[in-house]
This record gives structure tokens, sequence and C-alpha cells, in this order.
């Protein structure tokens, strides 16, 4: 594998995690518990947006085929994305959003403080910027799980239940390949190893407080690095890809 070939697989597993995770999120647009919830997750959902559309602008650069930003996030194959599986889960109820956001927001802190000191410039300028918008999407997640974990039997139920369901998808955050080991070597990309202890110390802290247990099965899903996903996948693409699959090279 070329250096160049790496860059492109990296940045796209970036773009797309974004991408994905965006899509879920502004599902709860009209739909969240109440009107400021909606505007913050739509906001998160925007966010995200943005941070997709500038990885995936600068995969292309670097495949040098052509393909912009549009393209490389409406025209491919399920088997061709590379995001974590934890990001294509169903949204379920609202606590089990915010767990996923809270296990998805506290890796993405650890992740882009250390993105941005990345020897690849644009990597390193769109993590920058990155940062400043996790931070805000960590400490929301943070507050609601603790508010319902520590809240009634009914909403400290529902934050068990969504972290007993969304663990296993948890370890896959922390999966290394021959991708991540070209570009370690050239000071470009994360070394995932070292970010483990620090998110797993995060999130225990934030689940102890929220009354919330960790559950005892290890069994971790994996997959994504080959762009094996899970079944719910597919059903996303199919709706977010419907109007450019409709109706190819359509212009406003």
């Amino acid at each position: 594998m070329t250096k160049q070939e790496a860059l492109f697989k990296y940045t796209l597993r970036l773009g797309d995690n974004a991408l994905i995770l965006s899509q879920r999120l502004s599902e709860w647009c009209s739909n969240a518990p109440f009107i400021e919830e909606d505007l913050a997750l739509t906001n998160f959902a925007l966010d995200m947006i943005g941070r997709a559309q500038a990885f995936l602008r600068y995969a292309g650069e670097i495949e040098g085929k052509g393909k912009m930003e549009d393209m490389l996030a409406y025209r491919r194959s399920e088997r061709q994305y590379y995001n974590n599986q934890i990001a294509e889960q169903p949204n379920g109820d609202f606590a089990s959003t915010m767990v996923r956001q809270l296990f998805v927001s506290a890796f993405e802190m650890y992740f882009f403080a250390e993105l941005q000191n990345s020897k690849d410039a644009t990597i390193a300028a769109i993590s920058a910027k990155t940062l400043k918008e996790v931070k805000y999407h960590l400490a929301h997640a943070e507050d609601w799980v603790i508010r319902l974990g520590d809240g009634t039997d009914e909403s400290h139920n529902r934050v068990q239940k969504a972290v007993n369901d969304l663990w296993m998808f948890t370890g896959e955050q922390f999966e290394m390949d021959e991708v991540d080991n070209l570009l370690i070597a050239e000071g470009i990309a994360v070394d995932l190893d070292s970010l483990r202890p620090l998110w797993n110390n995060y999130v225990e802290n934030i689940l102890k407080t929220a009354t919330a247990e960790i559950p005892k099965d290890e069994f971790m899903q994996t997959g994504s690095r080959k762009g094996i996903h899970t079944e719910h996948l597919g059903h996303l693409l199919s709706e977010m890809q419907y109007l450019q699959r409709a109706y190819p090279d359509a212009t406003w």
C-alpha cells in the first residue's frame, strides 16, 4: 500500500464517520422531545456534515480521479463505506441517542486533540476546527446521560439498556490496520492504542455518576475497516442516496 492510498482511505474513513452519524442525528429534526433539543441535535448534524464535506473533499483530491465530495458521499455502495458501526446504529429513544453520542464524542475529543498535530496540514486544520465542536457535543451528551441515568427508574432503565446495546460497538473505534500503521510512521495519523485508557477512564466515570453499569460481556463487533457493516447501513444509505440515485448529476 502506498502512502497516497493509505491517506485516501484514512480521510475517507474520517469523512464517513461524520457523514453517517450526521444522517442519523438529522432524523431527530422535528422529532426531538422538545424544541431546544430539536435545534441542538440538528446543529450537531450540521457540524458533522461540514466535517464530512471537508474530509471527503480532501479524499477526492488525494485520490486524484476528479471525484468531488458529493460523488464520494452519494455514489458508493455499502461495502465502500468505512465508518465505525456505532455511527450507523438506529437512534432508538432519546436516551439511546445520548449514550451513543457520549461514546462517540468522548473518543473524538481525545482523537482530534491528537490529530490536530498531524504533519498533514489539511487534516490538522480540519481537526482543530472539529475539536471545538466535539467538546460541545460531549458536554451535551454527558449532561443528558447523567441526568437520565440518575433520574427516574424509567429513565435509568433506558440509559442502562442503551449502554448494554451499544457497548459492543465501542471497541471498533480503537482498531488499527495497515492504513493506520503506515500513516502513524509518517506522523500523520493517531496511535489509537494510546487513546483507549483515556476513553475508558472518562466513560467509566460518567457512567458511574449516571448509576449505570458497564456490561461484563467483552465481545466487540468488528469489520468496518474492511467495509463490513450491520444491516442498518444499507437502509440508511437507501434513504440518504435516493435523490442522487433517482436523478444523477441533477443540479439545483
